[in-house]
């Protein structure tokens, strides 16, 4: 038994090598995340006689080069979570010291006394890879977005108070911001008021059939009685007032590009899976939330059973006993993906905003919860953990 911890950090790591009862095969030493560095790391294993196991912990996208270089020689390599290596040195390290080489250490003995528990890492198909990588930078850019958005915003209350109640916003599934493209034309209270009522009606009307929006008499009138009534607060005489609104909405646009160019990916590789019309079929799932579902839950048959899915989303109330004593009101441990939360619950909110649905099982079910006197928010989470079972049960089914 040959335990190999690595703790890694960025361009580099520190490389213990352990055996049964603290035996040093090697002490800590650095090596740098390139092919010499590897390359110095898999000769020294090569003369080892032994069964080998990697240990390291999962550190964003730090260590994938050391674990793609490991796994291709075809070494067993284990990837840990960094919560369940954390909680092992705080049982272990009383002291509380931490530098790369204890780290190392610590690593290397996790894999000696949890040798025969360790899992080997198995690659990720690269279908449910580049979901998953897509599905990240579509959760970044969406929160680029809203910024985006608060900046329009706060750039609007100065020249047009009160216009964005009287236009939708971005639509996730066609990327058309109506919002964008009315403040973009019209971008001051004085451009409206200055045509007069029936002029700005015909331009309303002649830009809403360009944009391709429905072209609504009364809208415009609404709007136009909001521009005369409106106190703007930064001139449209002042030069940079024009750039200012057109520059935040040519940004918002840009990032709304971005977001509609990875959710198209996203769609044709979630297509090409078996699993794809199963899960789109299933209530409150959409073309939109139907990719960045089966992105952030990759391929289940990793998983050994529902409550498993249930785990890696982090809503699951852990058991917690003492003596006679059994908690009931345990909160959910939000250790999970918080991704998958975020989508998961975007599906929840999608499924009660509709009618009742033809899959109606987990409707009814937070129906019932609401009726048991659960709030909203809690009876969504509900019905979020059995959606998840329902998902987990259909999914491997389509496999068998």
């Amino acid at each position: 038994m040959i335990s190999v911890g690595i703790d890694v950090s960025k361009g580099k790591s520190t490389v213990c090598i352990l055996k049964p009862y603290g035996e040093i095969v090697c002490s800590p030493f650095e090596m740098q995340h390139v092919e010499k560095g590897l390359d110095g790391l898999d000769s020294i294993l090569q003369k080892l006689d032994g069964e080998i196991r990697i240990v390291m912990e999962a550190t964003g996208i730090y260590h994938l080069p050391v674990l793609t270089y490991l796994t291709e020689k075809g070494y067993f390599v284990s990837v840990v979570n960094p919560f369940v290596m954390k909680s092992f040195a705080k049982d272990n390290n009383f002291r509380g010291a931490k530098t790369d080489k204890l780290d190392s250490v610590m690593i290397a003995n996790y894999g000696i006394e949890k040798w025969f528990k360790l899992q080997k890492y198995e690659g990720a198909e690269e279908v449910y890879a580049e979901l998953k990588l897509l599905g990240r930078r579509y959760r970044y850019y969406m929160e680029l977005h809203v910024k985006a958005l608060q900046e329009l915003t706060h750039i609007l209350d100065y020249v047009m108070p009160g216009i964005k109640k009287k236009f939708n916003s971005w639509n996730e599934s066609s990327n058309k911001d109506k919002l964008s493209d009315f403040v973009e034309k019209f971008w001051h209270y004085d451009v409206i008021t200055s045509m007069g009522l029936e002029k700005f009606k015909d331009e309303y009307l002649l830009w809403a059939k360009e944009k391709k929006y429905h072209r609504s008499i009364s809208k415009a009138e609404e709007v136009y009685e909001l521009a005369s009534g409106g106190i703007p607060t930064l001139s449209s005489s002042t030069p940079s007032t024009k750039m200012l609104v057109q520059e935040a909405v040519s940004v918002l646009r840009a990032i709304d590009s971005s977001l509609a160019t990875i959710l198209a990916r996203m769609q044709v590789l979630a297509k090409s899976l078996p699993e794809y019309s199963t899960v789109r079929e299933m209530g409150g799932v959409g073309d939109v939330l139907a990719p960045k579902l089966i992105a952030e839950i990759g391929d289940v048959r990793k998983l050994h059973s529902a409550k498993s899915l249930i785990a890696c989303a982090g809503i699951d109330p852990p058991p917690y006993e003492s003596g006679q004593f059994v908690g009931t009101n345990r909160r959910m441990t939000k250790r999970g993906s918080s991704t998958l939360r975020k989508v998961g619950y975007e599906v929840m909110r999608g499924l009660k905003s509709h009618p009742a649905p033809k899959d109606a099982a987990v409707y009814n079910y937070i129906i019932k919860k609401e009726n048991e006197g659960k709030c909203k928010k809690h009876a969504k989470i509900a019905g979020l953990n059995k959606f998840l079972r329902i998902y987990y049960a259909r999914v491997t089914a389509v496999y068998k």
